[in-house]
């Protein structure tokens, strides 16, 4: 089950955005995301907006072929909606599992995407992707297509985390694959990794990074697993099935993380998120530095100059309301100048760019100078940024900083 859906605002029925977002349309970089809510079965600590075909069953509109057709819809809304069309300098599909869809339907919808929008040369196209649901003639159609990057749900190279996990590949899986994607001509492929799970030790996880980098990946994201409401792993630590989560050993895979990512060549770039110089997600670099993009499907969120908004759940919802001619979003909010700026350092204290510290009022600098001089934030060139020690404190940080 997914986790409650923010609070806002109507959304007004064709989509409109408030006056000021056009104008900031185009001085910055704009983005597609592909919600896929898709999954083949759904793993133990999951709370994401998704669906098994046992859940959805026969429901009208729920259907694959009913989503294809819907998020071209909107897509055709976008276009509407914001006038004159922004180059595309970046295109995800996130979910759930994209590469549930055949891979020639992930293609026609760059194609579609392409039709609509002028994408950039350059454009990074990710897919995220489960080891298990990705064949190799499918990853080559998905380099034709211009897909360059794709993000693998590694997790664990552990069995028995991978178990707990309710993860259904094998570690040897993940290699195959990532040789698969290197032949295929992607020139960016990312592991996801999850840390903490009932039971880890920190060999275990040691096990897990070293297994990682051993595949030579250009970029890695690294959670800590949170015990979400409502999820099968939270209801079997409530039981005392399971040990539950641990903050202080979370603490230390961290920190672990850090310095082996770090000296292999892969510095952070964000809290939970580790590259190679030049293999960033821009896609990610959009949300944290407050670009522009266009979420397509259900559930998907968006921004757009300074408007905010997110779609329906339910792929029955969804697609009724697209059908429909009228939007999906179920609310929006329309961000003041106050509301901006402390996005603005709430997301830049996660970068490590950093801020610039002239974007903080006098208290909110005299508060930060206190982190700076226990060794939680470093300055450089007046742009502040968080120390791996900091990073482990973030929230907290942010919130006593901010007036």
């Amino acid at each position: 089950m997914a986790g409650p859906m923010p609070t806002g605002d109507p959304a007004p029925a064709d989509g409109a955005l408030s006056r000021s977002a056009p104008s900031r349309l185009t001085r910055i970089p704009f983005g597609i995301y592909v919600h896929v809510p898709y999954c083949s079965a759904r793993c133990g600590y999951c709370d994401f907006n998704t669906y098994t075909s046992a859940e959805l069953g026969a429901q009208p509109g729920a259907s694959q072929s009913d989503y294809l057709l819907a998020i071209r819809k909107e897509l055709d809304l976008a276009v509407r909606v914001l006038g004159k069309t922004p180059k595309v300098s970046t295109i995800y599909f996130g979910g759930g599992t994209p590469t549930l869809l055949p891979a020639g339907e992930q293609a026609a919808v760059v194609d579609a995407i392409r039709q609509r929008f002028p994408v950039a040369k350059n454009a990074e196209i990710t897919t995220e992707a489960n080891p298990e649901s990705v064949a190799e003639l499918g990853l080559d159609i998905l380099a034709m297509a211009g897909f360059n990057r794709i993000s693998l749900g590694m997790q664990s190279a552990v069995p028995k985390v991978l178990e707990v996990l309710e993860r259904r590949h094998s570690p040897g899986r993940v290699e195959q694959v990532v040789g698969w994607a290197r032949s295929a001509g992607f020139k960016s492929v990312s592991l996801d990794l999850i840390y903490g799970a009932p039971g880890e030790s920190l060999d275990d996880w040691r096990t897990s990074l070293e297994t990682a980098l051993a595949l030579r990946p250009d970029h890695v994201s690294a959670y800590s697993l949170t015990l979400e409401p409502g999820t099968r792993l939270a209801a079997r630590v409530d039981r005392g099935e399971l040990i539950g989560v641990d903050e202080d050993f979370q603490a230390d895979c961290y920190l672990l993380a850090d310095s082996l990512l770090s000296a292999a060549g892969l510095p952070a770039y964000e809290i939970s998120n580790w590259a190679k110089r030049g293999q960033e997600s821009r896609h990610n670099l959009g949300y944290w530095r407050s670009s522009n993009w266009w979420g397509i499907g259900p559930g998907a969120h968006s921004h757009v100059g300074g408007t905010r908004w997110w779609n329906v759940r339910h792929p029955r919802d969804y697609t009724s309301l697209v059908f429909a001619g009228k939007s999906p979003a179920q609310a929006r909010e329309v961000l003041d100048d106050k509301q901006r700026r402390v996005e603005r350092v709430m997301l830049g204290l996660r970068l490590a760019e950093g801020l610039q510290s002239s974007g903080l009022t006098a208290d909110e600098q005299r508060r930060i100078g206190e982190y700076e001089r226990r060794g939680l934030v470093s300055r450089l060139d007046e742009r502040l940024s968080l120390t791996p020690a900091g990073r482990l404190l973030a929230d907290a940080i942010i919130r006593e900083v901010l007036d």
